[in-house]
């Protein structure tokens, strides 16, 4: 072979070989691209494809939660109406502890008043559409409401603990600021759904937007977002696990049927049904089953001599 045909064949497997195996770059952009292709799949295509099946009734908790806050930032506009609002759906920390759980339910629906209310009602639709349509009515309340009480007591936790505990508490003042509203519930809603159906991206977006907020702007609010995805983890990674003292379901007995009533030489047991009796002194290997008749026995069948003897005499 020619040195010139020996260098093209050495470059022409050394692009082979280029090409078989792809840099660093390529891979992390196919991984991402896998990743942001499945995460949006079970995120958002399946949850669709549910909505599409159920029509309108899908978006009923959507469509209340997003028709409550508008209801209750119109009412809070006017000063009698903000009194009101107030004092059904306002949580402060140093509320009594049942009056708090009381007015926990109705806060979901109250907006905070140094929010855009427009860019928080979006959130709140999508947040409640996607868990409606992906864990059903009664889980996506039990998250919603549980990521809300969790927020609400530890505040309530930090503010007993005092300021000056290894920057955990928080001073007296902080007790007459009204709670997060349904903002907890929307992160802990996409916490949640990020963590049963393994999207890191959607996880990272939303719990690195709450660090960066409880760092940016540090106050009550930031903190109890950070406690709702905490919460909404925890929850998240309990999905679908039983705990062990807790029962299991249990099993339904099923009964044997039987084919016929009983006759006069079966006796009913239960775990077989009607099963028939063997003769006495008569040696049985095995007992029928039902509806079987038993075969006769030696002494009752003819004796064929007598047969060919008695045809013989005719």
């Amino acid at each position: 072979m020619r040195p010139a045909e020996e260098r093209r064949g050495a470059a022409g497997e050394g692009r082979a070989l280029c090409d078989r195996a792809p840099g660093l770059p390529a891979r992390v952009g196919a991984f991402v691209l896998r990743t942001l292709r499945n995460e949006g799949r079970t995120i958002f295509v399946d949850p669709v494809r549910r909505l599409l099946r159920r029509g309108p009734a899908g978006l009923l908790l959507a469509g209340v939660a997003v028709g409550g806050v508008i209801f209750f930032h119109a009412l809070a506009q006017r000063p009698a109406g903000a009194d009101v609002v107030r004092a059904v759906g306002g949580v402060q920390g140093d509320l009594p502890l049942w009056l708090a759980l009381l007015r926990t339910p109705v806060s979901l629906y109250v907006p905070a008043l140094d929010l855009p209310v427009w860019a928080g009602i979006t959130q709140l639709f999508l947040a409640f559409a996607l868990a409606e349509n992906s864990l059903g009515r009664a889980r996506t309340l039990a998250v919603a409401y549980a990521t809300t009480l969790a927020g609400t007591l530890t505040a309530r936790v930090m503010i007993m603990a005092g300021p000056d505990r290894w920057g955990f508490g928080l001073p007296p003042e902080a007790g007459q600021v009204l709670d997060t509203g349904p903002s907890a519930a929307v992160v802990g809603l996409f916490t949640y759904i990020s963590v049963i159906r393994r999207a890191p991206v959607v996880f990272l977006l939303t719990g690195g937007s709450m660090v960066w907020e409880s760092i940016v702007k540090p106050n009550l609010a930031g903190r109890e977002h950070l406690v709702a995805v905490a919460a909404a983890i925890v929850l998240g990674l309990l999905h679908g696990r039983r705990p062990a003292w807790l029962p299991g379901p249990r099993r339904r007995l099923r009964r044997p049927k039987t084919s016929g009533p009983a006759g006069p030489g079966t006796v009913a047991t239960p775990d077989s049904g009607a099963q028939a009796a063997p003769s006495v002194g008569t040696p049985s290997v095995g007992t029928p089953s039902v509806g079987v008749p038993a075969a006769p026995s030696a002494a009752e069948m003819p004796s064929p001599r007598a047969d060919a003897g008695v045809n013989m005499d005719i």
